[in-house]
């Protein structure tokens, strides 16, 4: 599996006119293979710029983008090969659908990767499985389904081309809490079963705090803060600060203490809030 190094990255838009821009400053990461990574900022932080780096599909202004130590823009077919080892799916997938049917569809990718037809079909039917797209749907128009369905096929024409790092942007964005989380368990499944990196950019911190082993914070084009769900979390004025949100139960934990409930520890999911209170209750009666 790849490991994804960036060093020194920077990105500057409409580089000397009135309208210059500096998106990205100085980023230096390392997304490790099996790593869940979840990205967050407010709008304008620089993630989305970010994220189009690691597969080239921008090139930096400055600094290097390294998988498994090899510069992806160093030539032209460094660029071409990256897109395959990295997938990247846009927010909204959906509307990037354009074939005839739902395997074609998912065909897309691997055909670009000159695959035989027997490969590409052996590609079509996993990626479909992983998403849990039957094959009751493949001679479907993929204009005909569900927003939910469509955002599962546009995830599967990524996985089909088995990328060693996949990356997506609001995967969840407009879904209905059981799309949510049937979206959610597809990424995580992909990540369990193959070992790749994952890297989740998302507004959801309820969502962030469970699934990621590690989170990103961007602010004004620079990382803010990179570290475990406990330890960004830990810091909830700080990412208030920083015009974010926080997790539900971070926030609830946050007013309990304000009333002089002494909760202890992190708190970033429903469970701990629980374990807190009850906790909190037993010594308060004491």
């Amino acid at each position: 599996m790849a490991e994804i190094r960036v060093e020194g990255l920077r990105h500057v838009y409409s580089a000397g006119t009135p309208f210059e821009n500096v998106a990205l400053d100085n980023i230096n990461t390392v997304l490790h293979p099996g790593e869940l990574i979840g990205v967050i900022g407010h709008t304008g932080s620089g993630k989305s710029t970010f994220i189009q780096h690691l597969n080239a599909l921008l090139k930096p202004t400055g600094g290097t983008v390294y998988c498994n130590d090899k510069d992806i823009n160093a030539d032209k077919l460094s660029r071409r090969d990256i897109k395959f080892k990295v997938g990247l799916v846009f927010q909204y997938p959906e509307y990037q659908l354009f074939e005839e049917t739902v395997y074609k569809d998912i065909a897309f990718g691997p055909k670009n990767m000159k695959l035989s037809d027997e490969e590409i079909d052996i590609r079509v039917r996993e990626a479909a499985e992983f998403v849990g797209i039957g094959e009751y749907f493949f001679d479907k128009s993929p204009l005909e389904l569900s927003g939910g369905q469509k955002r599962r096929i546009a995830i599967a024409g990524v996985i089909a081309m088995r990328p060693e790092v996949l990356i997506l942007d609001e995967p969840t964005a407009g879904l209905d809490p059981a799309g949510c989380a049937q979206i959610l368990e597809n990424i995580i499944s992909y990540r369990d079963k193959t070992g790749a990196a994952v890297v989740i950019v998302s507004h959801n911190m309820d969502d962030t705090a469970r699934i990621s082993d590690r989170i990103l914070v961007f602010h004004k084009g620079s990382i803010a803060m990179d570290g475990t769900p406990e330890e960004v979390f830990s810091q909830p004025d700080r990412l208030i600060e920083m015009g974010l949100d926080v997790p539900h139960a971070t926030s609830l934990a946050m007013v309990l203490r304000k009333n002089g409930i002494p909760l202890e520890g992190s708190i970033y999911t429903h469970e701990q809030l629980k374990a807190a209170v009850l906790k909190a209750k037993g010594v308060m009666s004491c």
